[in-house]
């Protein structure tokens, strides 16, 4: 059956985790509670109460929209095709993320991405490219990418609460030993008003990952798949908050307990631009992702092999940026 659009919208939960974060274990229990629910039936929510501050969101949103007001040439000498890491500029129609229409145009967005930054060495790690018409970029872009990896370091500490794990137990996941932890802003060209239909900003897919933490401005767009009615709802913006859902590694942590949920991004039809930021949590990359003990009820066995993060991660990036005709390098 293939997803239609609906007028009435499911609710996509929104948890404040400020009472967690003072301490208080009445809240830390709601919470986690509240995480479970939302991973159990939707894959998505919102999170609010967090410590990243409006200050460094803004800063970083005004940093972003004046990278892409950059002229092409300007974008290109830092483009991804001339990193060995896979960081950088990515053009409009370079990656493909569509997993249900074969025949769908590559993704209109423009992207630019970056980790931490590292000697060169193995899949993703490297250093990061900078223009060099804006110096204040980097400053920036890194103080926004180590408030966001907190955050998502105290998220997956929730998750964790709410699968009956101890607290720490993403934590060398979470911290990202091998600095390929991404955060990657994007741009979306709005559709002509004039236009018959809106154009698919990304196609419809779920996160390679395990985490997925996103910053949206005030256009939207954000759409999720409810997968019990085949439908397909927008994630409203609330302001400072972020989208937080799930990749496929947690699916295959959770033995489908926690799914990894389809999204797309449809384009604006306004005279507006849209922007945004992503934020991957991708781990470790010799780790073995497998079934948690506490996701497997009894007489049940694991819906998936192990996968190690590095060849996981390989195979869905040579996929994805492969049909929009993007080489990766391994």
């Amino acid at each position: 059956m293939e997803p239609i659009e609906v007028a009435e919208q499911v609710s996509i939960p929104v948890v404040d985790i400020s009472g967690y974060l003072s301490g208080d274990p009445i809240a830390k229990n709601r919470v986690a509670k509240e995480i479970r629910d939302a991973y159990e039936n939707q894959g998505f929510l919102q999170v609010i109460g967090h410590k990243v501050s409006s200050d460094i969101q803004n800063r970083y949103l005004a940093a972003v929209t004046e990278f892409f007001a950059l002229p092409l040439s300007e974008k290109e000498k830092v483009a991804q095709s001339k990193s060995k890491c896979n960081r950088g500029y990515e053009r409009i129609g370079g990656q493909k993320l569509d997993e249900l229409d074969e025949d769908a145009t590559p993704d209109q967005k423009e992207g630019f991405s970056i980790r931490q930054e590292r000697p060169l060495g193995r899949f993703l790690e490297g250093p990061n490219q900078w223009p060099e018409t804006l110096p204040h970029l980097k400053d920036i872009f890194m103080e926004y990418f180590d408030s966001v990896h907190q955050l998502s370091k105290i998220m997956f500490r929730l998750i964790a609460l709410s699968l009956g794990l101890a607290e720490d137990h993403f934590d060398y996941f979470a911290s990202d030993p091998n600095g390929i932890c991404l955060c990657r802003a994007h741009h979306y060209p709005p559709s002509p008003k004039d236009s018959d239909s809106r154009t698919r900003g990304v196609g419809a897919h779920t996160d390679f990952g395990a985490l997925t933490l996103l910053l949206q401005d005030t256009v939207g767009g954000l759409e999720v798949l409810h997968k019990p009615t085949s439908t397909w709802h927008a994630v409203t913006p609330i302001q400072g908050a972020y989208v937080v859902n799930i990749g496929d590694l947690m699916q295959i942590w959770t033995n489908n307990r926690y799914k990894s949920t389809m999204h797309r991004v449809i384009s604006p039809l306004s005279d507006r631009d849209r922007y945004s930021s992503a934020f991957f949590n991708d781990g470790a990359l010799d780790l073995i992702v497998e079934c948690i003990p506490t996701c497997l009820k009894p007489g049940e066995k694991p819906m998936y092999s192990p996968v190690r993060v590095e060849d996981h991660c390989i195979k869905r990036y040579q996929q994805s940026y492969g049909a929009g005709g993007t080489t990766i390098t391994v």
